[in-house]
Parts: structure tokens; C-alpha cells; sequence
């Protein structure tokens, strides 16, 4: 009897756990769908549940990095659209990533996300740009140096280089060279966990899609477009960008 209670104890708790987990993943879903439909509201929705999570005091590192992501996703949208949102998501994220990388200053995923916000608000912020790109540029080497095939970690080093490219240029060469081994590294890339961050397979294959149409190869960027979109079928700016391949 007492071997059954133990079993019984056991598959709850595994059941517990595995619901948890599933949670996790699912947040991840809804904020990535909520970028690529850019539905703004959605994600300010996510951003406010997850902070009254957290006040409440049931923040974990999983909970952080999440609320860090949405406020990621959320900056980007509002940044397009140029709203003064933007600055304020940006610095959110990166300080929901400071409890993590106090915790463990080797968290690649926790470096890669903070790195790129640092970047994002550097573009906002023009009188402390500098400072706030050397943030950034210092946590994404960090992150390679302890990830070198992190997808994520590949992604944003190459967007770093095309933010300081020119058309046509050797920079803008090594940077496509950079993109396409993040689209190389996502695609031999798997999730093992449910929680697992897995963000960044559409975006890559998008912007390698733009950055061939760029340079004239059509039928290049048009396979690397529809990869976006197998991926992430409703990516609005995935679908305006093919939309406007086909008028070629």
C-alpha cells in the first residue's frame, strides 16, 4: 500500500512538472505570435500578467526570462512604429535579465536576450549610444565564447554586423556570410525542453531572404521567405516581404 502512495506521489508530482513546463512553452508561443501578427495589445497583455505574476512573488528564472522576451517583442513592434514605448521595453527587459545573470553570469540565453535589447535601446538612446553598444557588443561575446553554435547568440552577431555595413561592402559580405550560419545553425538546431528558449528560425531565415533580394538573387530569397513562413505561417512582415518579391 504504502509502494502505491509512493508511486501515486510520483506521477503527480511528474504530472505537476510537466504542467509547469508546458506552461513555459506555451507563454513562448504567445508571445512569438503576438509579434508576428504585431498585435500590440496582445503583447502589452502578456507583459502585464507576467509582472503581476511577479509581484506577487511567483517570479522564477523561467517567469524573468519570458516577461524579458515579451518586453523584447513589444519594443521592437513599438520601435517600428516609432512610439516612445519603445525605450521603456527595452530597459525593461534588460533588468528583468540582471536577477539571472547575477545568479549565473554563463547564461547564454539570458546574455544573447539582454544583448539585444542593450542594442535596441543604443539605436533609442543617441547621447549614451555608446555606451549601451559596448553593453551589447561585450554580452554577446561573451555568450559566443561559452556558446559558439548558440542559434540565437549567431543571429544577433549577425545583425550586429549589418547594422554597421554598407551595401555592397566587405563588412556587408562577412555579415551575409554571418546570417547565413545562423540560418545554418537554426536548422540543425532542435528543442529539447518544452521551456526551452526557441525563438529566432523566422526571423533569421527572413532577413537572409531580405538581404539576397537586396543583393538581386530573387529565387534565393524567395526560398529563404517561404522558410519564414513555414515556420511561422502568420509572420505579417515575412508576408509583405514575399508579397512584394512576387511583384518583381
Amino acid at each position: 500500500m504504502r509502494r502505491i502512495r509512493l508511486l501515486v506521489l510520483l506521477a503527480m508530482c511528474l504530472a505537476s512538472l510537466w504542467a509547469i513546463a508546458q506552461q513555459g512553452g506555451d507563454l513562448q508561443a504567445q508571445i512569438l505570435y503576438a509579434f508576428y501578427v504585431e498585435d500590440t495589445n496582445e503583447l502589452a497583455s502578456l507583459v502585464q500578467l507576467l509582472t503581476t505574476q511577479e509581484q506577487a512573488g511567483g517570479a522564477d528564472d523561467a517567469l524573468r526570462y519570458h516577461l524579458a522576451h515579451a518586453d523584447y517583442r513589444l519594443g521592437m513592434l513599438d520601435a517600428e512604429r516609432r512610439s516612445p514605448a519603445a525605450d521603456p521595453a527595452f530597459a525593461d527587459c534588460i533588468n528583468q535579465l540582471k536577477p539571472l545573470l547575477e545568479k549565473a553570469a554563463d547564461n547564454v540565453e539570458a546574455l544573447s536576450l539582454q544583448s539585444a535589447c542593450y542594442a535596441q535601446l543604443a539605436r533609442l538612446r543617441k547621447l549614451q549610444a555608446v555606451l549601451l553598444r559596448s553593453r551589447a557588443e561585450e554580452r554577446i561575446r561573451l555568450a559566443a565564447e561559452l556558446a559558439p553554435r548558440n542559434p540565437r547568440t549567431e543571429l544577433l552577431r549577425a545583425q550586429d554586423l549589418l547594422s554597421h555595413a554598407r551595401p555592397g561592402s566587405a563588412d556587408g559580405a562577412r555579415a551575409l556570410g554571418q546570417l547565413q550560419l545562423a540560418a545554418e545553425v537554426f536548422e540543425q538546431s532542435t528543442t529539447t525542453s518544452v521551456d526551452a528558449p526557441g525563438w529566432g528560425h523566422a526571423e533569421t531565415y527572413l532577413e537572409l531572404g531580405r538581404q539576397l533580394e537586396a543583393g538581386g538573387d530573387f529565387l534565393a530569397a524567395r526560398n529563404w521567405i517561404e522558410k519564414a513562413l513555414i515556420v511561422a505561417p502568420d509572420y505579417k512582415a515575412a508576408q509583405r516581404q514575399l508579397a512584394g518579391l512576387r511583384r518583381r
